[in-house]
């Protein structure tokens, strides 16, 4: 298929006009190979793998990236690897799957650390392995569930009235993957220099990978006594999330941690 057909469409991220219909790269008239063998068990896979590493990453930062945009950018390479044909179709379903990883790993690991806090406060509360595992399993499946009746409503009747812009980026990397040329060297590079970023940081410790007010003596003192803390960490995940997401939402989330530490937290420690 020529370059030119993995294009998305001029409408494809703006609000249609009356009787504008959107048509998508893949035909609707046309069979694709979609639920595969290949394509669920590489999807299956990537769950296994991002349901970790959004666990690692969300108990570490506090914030659960989108692990559908490396998981399409890994599916690019396995299929392309092997060969496959019908590969972008493919690739869409792998990425569906194994994009739920972080929406259900997020629904635990913000709410499931808090009995271990409340049981080292010397709450009375008993953890049982199976009552967390099935009600984070039964909650996870029906978050999925919802997404159905959702989805004709907020991918179609409200087609570009809503950024969705982690989604957005998910899709240009499918997108750009298909093609030979500098699109897909683009993600080749990117995913090489966030590679070389995080191991130079781990490995030869050049910087911290966490940068607080507390390296300095006042800052240390502030937070000793007010609990009035200054963080930013610059690792290739949190990085990359915040330019994947765009500054307006960057800059969101920011503000939240701000209040958090700077009004929030030290108003709790004067009360």
């Amino acid at each position: 298929m020529a370059n030119d057909q993995f294009k998305l469409p001029e409408n494809a991220q703006r609000e249609l006009k009356p009787g504008e219909e959107y048509e998508p790269i893949l035909s609707k008239n046309k069979k694709y190979q979609e639920v595969t063998v290949w394509s669920v068990c590489i999807g299956l896979l990537m769950t296994i793998l991002f349901s970790a590493a959004a666990a690692y990453l969300g108990l570490k930062v506090g914030q659960v990236f989108e692990a559908a945009i490396p998981i399409a950018i890994i599916a690019i390479g396995l299929t392309g690897l092997a060969r496959k044909n019908d590969a972008l179709s493919q690739n869409v379903i792998i990425q569906s799957i194994g994009g739920c990883s972080g929406g259900v790993v997020a629904g635990a690991i913000f709410t499931l650390p808090a009995l271990y806090i409340l049981q080292g406060k010397g709450y009375q509360i008993e953890i049982n392995f199976w009552q967390v595992f099935i009600a984070s399993l039964l909650g996870g499946i029906l978050g999925i569930l919802f997404l159905i009746p959702f989805r004709k409503y907020f991918v179609k009747e409200q087609h570009g009235k809503f950024p969705f812009p982690e989604a957005t980026a998910t899709t240009q990397v499918l997108v750009s993957g298909q093609k030979k040329g500098k699109d897909s060297l683009l993600l080749v590079i990117s995913g090489l220099i966030g590679g070389l970023y995080d191991f130079i940081v781990s490995t030869f410790g050049w910087w911290s990978e966490t940068l607080t007010t507390r390296m300095m003596g006042w800052g240390a003192a502030l937070a000793d006594k007010a609990k009035l803390m200054f963080k930013v960490n610059t690792g290739a995940a949190v990085l990359g999330l915040g330019y994947i997401i765009s500054l307006k939402y960057a800059f969101i989330i920011c503000c939240g941690s701000m209040l958090v530490w700077f009004i929030i937290i030290p108003g709790m420690n004067l009360i």
